[in-house]
């Protein structure tokens, strides 16, 4: 049995400035925290959109199926 080599090709890592990725790390978090306020705080009553239920409604089924509940 004869074995084929691949010619050797190495992986470069990415390399991100300190200040680039605490940039990416804080819009992530502000992302999940407005994620997690939509699906899992909000009731549409104490909304802090006043009573309007939109944002309660859209995300209804998925609140549910995550295990938060809402009524």
């Amino acid at each position: 049995m004869s074995s084929v080599s691949a010619p050797g090709t190495s992986a470069t890592p990415l390399v991100l400035p300190v200040s680039k990725a605490v940039s990416w790390l804080v819009g992530t978090a502000i992302l999940a925290f407005a994620v997690y306020y939509f699906i899992g705080v909000d009731q549409g009553a104490v909304s802090v959109f006043g009573k309007d239920m939109h944002i309660h409604e859209f995300v209804h089924d998925a609140r549910h199926f995550l295990g938060f509940p809402c009524h």
